[in-house]
């Protein structure tokens, strides 16, 4: 694209020959007259020139400057001594390494929304996590439906049995029934009213714990 007769440079990733100019500790008309020595010989075998833009120098005036690839950079910079060479590959390494932290920070969490979900990804990471030992187990909900009756009688009936019994907010197993393959303990997460993540488990009951249940009913 062309502005007053100027081509301008869409790509981010490049240097201007005032950069090169103020890396090599060069004046930028000595970098200036260096590309442009060498730009018929890049012409010939790329068959394309170097991009010519324009800047604003210190009177507010419009002036032209090269904007170059790092292969184009470092084809001029053959000119130049070793450690003007060695400044410019320090300077593309610099500048690669900001470019992939600038593709870092574009993945950070930049909403609410984006946190929200974040959230939850790593939440439900963490239920699945805690509750695989669970895989199979039945609620008492889903046993109660089964045999007819309400989660609450069955519960109660669990009680009055010593099968289990309330324990700080929850069921827990009596040590009677503790380490029989009965039951198992499965992770639940929810938030108070005031936003405060809370976390609680509730005892699911294996098939071998369903049918212990089904025979103290029948019985």
């Amino acid at each position: 694209m062309k502005e007053n007769g100027i081509r301008l440079a869409t790509d981010a990733q490049r240097m201007t020959s005032l950069e090169i100019a103020r890396v090599t500790a060069k004046m930028h008309k000595d970098v200036m007259r260096a590309i442009r020595n060498m730009e018929p010989a890049w012409e010939k075998v790329n068959g394309r020139n170097f991009a010519l833009v324009a800047y604003t120098d210190s009177k507010g005036e419009q002036r032209p400057c090269y904007s170059l690839s790092k292969t184009e950079c470092l084809y001029i910079a053959t000119k130049f001594n070793d450690e003007a060479r060695a400044k410019l590959v320090i300077r593309w390494q610099q500048l690669e390494q900001e470019r992939i932290a600038q593709k870092c920070v574009r993945k950070l969490l930049v909403t609410d929304e984006d946190v929200t979900n974040e959230a939850q990804r790593i939440i439900g990471r963490t239920i699945v996590s805690f509750n695989k030992h669970a895989d199979g187990c039945i609620t008492t909900s889903d046993i109660a439906e089964t045999i007819g009756t309400d989660v609450k009688t069955l519960n109660a009936f669990l009680t009055d049995k010593r099968v289990q019994r309330w324990q700080r907010g929850q069921y827990r197993l009596t040590p009677e029934y503790e380490g029989h393959g009965l039951a198992q303990d499965r992770l639940f997460i929810y938030y108070s009213k005031d936003g405060k993540q809370k976390k609680r488990t509730y005892l699911v009951w294996t098939p071998k714990g369903a049918e212990m249940i089904r025979k103290l009913i029948e019985h």
